[in-house]
């Protein structure tokens, strides 16, 4: 028979995988340990794996805050960085990107986040007060709660379901926060949204869900304040999920979303893309005089507030290049990558996969492990146990105890997140972790007993918490 001749002009061509948007240029060593060595650092560090050493983790994924990798471009800039102790110019290139991307006018720097809460609710919330929101963040409601206040989560009943596609699952429950206005609407000083969503499962929350928010807070007279740590992620999500936004650039839906609120809290460590750092942002300049009575006492000067001239000159920068759909593509599709192996072992995890993290349902993997032993921490243990992966718990230990009965808060989700380092690990990563998490499932009904409380801090107890197994 006569050799078969194939015309290669005639084959369609090829749809090209995909590829970083971006090429490595430095790399950090990391290390392997034992299974030894492991049980022994959990031991030391009281099963509390925010207490562990860096060097004792091999993949870490506690978190994606000031975690990730600097571009050329951001390390540029901290060469120029103006170290001023007034007016420096490195502020006023940093505000000039903040204000050109959200539309406020009022920037106030601190040293990061819950830097920003503080100093913008020490000004803002009272005793007694009630701030409504979707699902707040643990140092959030711990800055309302500290100051006696009541946080009140109004997310959509959707996110409770971990297995529902939905594509906004961190929306806001207009009918619930409504009912808080009805009520109490003396006692609200602001409503907070947090975008995206992290304690739903890093779930965004859609555009349309945002002009309902700002609908009924006008007609209540109240004003909006986005928890703003990963907005552009949020922005990817209404762009890619959202009718009528495929056409727009991350930018122009930025500036759309900001001009929906009053003001903004940063953790510029999510997606401003730097190590340290972080603002407030308000277009009312009763709000940036209030923050400037705080803002001095608490981080510093008003044109620096706790960050060095370096770290904001980075910031602009990465302000600017994660507000790019390329970049933003990037780091996304590692998390749905993850997500993708997680689905060949049938693991479940808060669906669909959320911008910065895949949130495990503890719940639904250590089945037999009672609520009152704490599933999703049990699970980090013995994900650091099976590969040295660390993880964290947002679940039953993080929701800290309520703040009248102090009885524990088991009504949410119990999830171990596993945050994704921004320009951090590669897909071979992503693939030692899913088959690590495999391990750990395929010995599920093995895990009958989880961990117990030996010590706790009165609030926002998950970072020192110290624990034991509960069989002991």
């Amino acid at each position: 028979m006569p050799p078969v001749i194939i015309n290669l002009k005639t084959i369609p061509n090829m749809e090209l995988p995909f590829a970083e948007s971006w090429r490595i240029k430095m790399i950090e060593p990391i290390r392997k340990s034992t299974r030894e060595e492991r049980e022994q650092w959990l031991r030391e560090a009281d099963y509390n794996v925010f207490q562990l050493k860096a060097e004792q983790v091999y993949i870490d994924l506690l978190t994606d805050s000031g975690t990730g990798a600097m571009s050329d471009r951001q390390w540029s800039a901290m060469m120029v960085g103006d170290e001023s102790y007034a007016g420096a110019k490195s502020f006023f290139h940093m505000k000039d990107m903040i204000s050109s991307l959200t539309g406020f006018g009022y920037v106030v720097p601190t040293h990061q986040g819950r830097a920003a809460e503080n100093v913008l609710f020490s000004a803002l919330v009272k005793e007694g007060d009630i701030v409504p929101g979707n699902s707040h963040f643990d140092t959030t409601k711990g800055h309302i709660e500290s100051r006696h206040a009541f946080a009140v989560d109004c997310t959509i009943d959707e996110a409770r379901d971990t297995a529902l596609e939905h594509p906004f699952k961190g929306s806001v429950d207009i009918a619930k926060l409504e009912a808080v206005l009805e009520k109490d609407a003396a006692r609200v000083p602001f409503i907070i949204v947090t975008v995206t969503n992290n304690t739903a499962g890093g779930q965004p929350v859609s555009m349309e869900n945002l002009r309902q928010v700002r609908r009924l807070a006008d007609r209540y007279g109240k004003r909006v304040v986005f928890d703003s740590a990963r907005f552009a992620e949020n922005a990817y999500f209404i762009k890619t999920r959202e009718e009528g936004y495929a056409g727009h650039t991350i930018k122009e839906i930025v500036r759309e979303m900001f001009s929906l609120a009053d003001a903004m809290t940063m953790s510029a460590k999510k997606d401003g893309l730097v190590n340290m750092g972080g603002f407030i942002a308000t277009r009312h300049q009763d709000w940036f005089e209030g923050a400037k009575r705080f803002v001095i006492p608490f981080e510093g000067y008003l044109t620096y507030g706790g960050m060095n001239g370096r770290d904001m000159e980075a910031l602009a920068v990465g302000l600017d290049e994660n507000t790019e759909f390329d970049n933003l593509e990037t780091r996304i599709h590692q998390v749905q990558y993850l997500a993708a192996r997680l689905d060949e072992f049938g693991i479940p995890y808060q669906r669909p996969a959320g911008g910065h993290a895949i949130f495990i349902d503890a719940s639904k993997v250590l089945t037999k492990v009672p609520k009152e032993e704490f599933p999703a921490q049990t699970l980090t243990v013995e994900l650091y146990r099976e590969a040295g992966i660390r993880g964290c718990e947002i679940g039953y230990i993080l929701a800290d105890r309520d703040p009248v009965t102090r009885e524990n808060r088991f009504g949410g989700l119990d999830l171990m997140r596993l945050a994704i380092p921004r320009r951090t690990y590669t897909d071979n990563h992503m693939d030692v972790i899913a088959v690590a998490l495999k391990n750990v499932y395929d010995r599920r009904e093995s895990i009958t007993r989880g961990v117990k409380i030996i010590w706790e801090a009165p609030l926002m107890r998950h970072f020192t918490v110290k624990l034991a197994p509960a069989c002991d």
